[in-house]
């Protein structure tokens, strides 16, 4: 298991042991981990748009009930770094079926709640799951499949991460409806009892290959690829995340849409995802630079046009869907950067991406609504197209200097 072979990417090295190498793509397990990470980060979402019925019949206020979301967030950015840590000695096959099954448990509790320590404390749950199987998630995908078609292989898991991203709060508003907000955490919980049958099915063994460490950390953290990868996701995701919270309101405020055009506009910004991601993956095979420098730029267009022409119904359906585009593309582009940064320590490199992108959503849903409250919704756009394009020159200056 210490023999090791290097493989390239875009002329980047991949180190991968020998044992590990594989002839032919396991791609039921690849699938399995896009499953794991759908159930998660939809989970995670679905408060959001479940506040009213769930902080009335659990007799709390709506901002009360909001923090289920940022408790999520923010012990995901805890475990995110450290799980691979604290699990060094497990099978990784163990690990991943582990923390899906923490995916059930969370999501039946969150139906159960009786009071908000009972919620919080499921909410704490999934936080540990989905900090840990996201950040490891494209480590794993190395060891899963050949290096030639590793990029396709996270473009598949990711685009759990994309359809999730958009579609949980829709489809969380509408069980919530149908059948009570406690039906939506049930279906939560099944999608991760889908998980678990596949990952027990498709998973090989994957006995850990380095031992991670603090150390190993901190010295990813001096990656200057690494920093700037970082950067990337703290401006990307905290401006999307400004914009994206206050899409509803911008589209009643600005050009005056009724729900039911509001809610093709946010099926068109889903669309948009679902194919931005597979974009993204076939971009980072030619060149990683330009794929992570063209997605939050083309968001900071989609913003400045929301700014200046917005009161058009048909601009903004077309700059929020091309919105919804670029952003797909970003989380396949960011960890394939980050992967390629430190090939050799991927679990760590993952574990903070995870974590910065975690504490980038609350950074970015709290600062726009700071700005929407005191300076108008349009303000949380500005915020938006401002930090994506310092995103996007950030990347092609640092990016082509620590390249080079």
């Amino acid at each position: 298991m210490n023999d090791i072979v290097t493989a390239t990417l875009d002329g980047i090295p991949i180190q991968k042991a020998k044992a590990e190498e594989r002839a032919e793509p396991l791609w039921g397990a690849v699938l399995s981990l896009s499953l794991g990470v759908f159930g998660l980060v939809t989970a995670e979402f679905l408060p959001a748009s479940l506040l009213t019925p769930l902080a009335q019949d659990l007799g709390i206020t709506e901002g009360t009930a909001g923090q289920a979301v940022t408790a999520t967030a923010v012990i995901a950015a805890i475990a995110a770094p450290t799980m691979a840590i604290a699990t060094r000695k497990i099978d990784r096959r163990h690990v991943m079926i582990g923390l899906s099954l923490l995916l059930v448990v969370s999501s039946l509790l969150a139906a159960t709640a009786w009071s908000l320590p009972s919620l919080l404390f499921a909410r704490v749950l999934l936080g540990v799951a989905l900090g840990g199987f996201w950040s490891m998630s494209a480590a794993i995908a190395m060891r899963l499949v050949p290096s030639e078609v590793l990029l396709r292989a996270m473009s598949i898991i990711l685009t759990g991460v994309s359809v999730a991203t958009v579609c949980a709060a829709p489809v969380g508003a509408y069980v919530g409806d149908v059948w009570g907000w406690r039906s939506a955490f049930i279906i939560a919980a099944g999608v991760g009892l889908v998980t678990l049958i596949v990952q027990f099915a498709t998973l090989p063994k994957l006995p850990p290959i380095s031992i991670a460490s603090f150390g190993a950390l901190r010295d990813v953290s001096r990656n200057p690829m690494i920093r700037v990868g970082l950067l990337l996701v703290i401006l990307t995701a905290s401006g999307h995340f400004a914009g994206f919270t206050y899409f509803r309101a911008f589209l009643e405020q600005v050009p005056a849409l009724g729900i039911e055009t509001i809610s093709l506009v946010l099926l068109a910004f889903g669309i948009g995802g679902f194919f931005g991601n597979l974009a993204g993956g076939f971009m980072a095979e030619r060149s990683l630079r330009s794929a992570v420098t063209l997605a939050p730029l083309l968001i900071a267009i989609s913003a400045l046009a929301l700014l200046l022409a917005g009161s058009s119904a048909g601009i903004a359906g077309v700059a929020i869907a091309a919105w919804g585009f670029a952003f797909g593309a970003v989380p396949v582009g960011v960890q394939t950067w980050m992967v390629r940064a430190a090939p050799d320590q991927a679990e760590s490199a993952g574990g903070l991406m995870v974590a910065t992108f975690q504490v980038a959503i609350a950074l970015g849903a709290v600062f726009g609504g700071v700005l929407v409250d005191t300076a108008g919704v349009n303000s949380a756009f500005i915020y938006s197209g401002a930090a994506t394009l310092l995103a996007a020159i950030a990347v092609a200056c640092f990016g082509r200097k620590h390249a080079s």
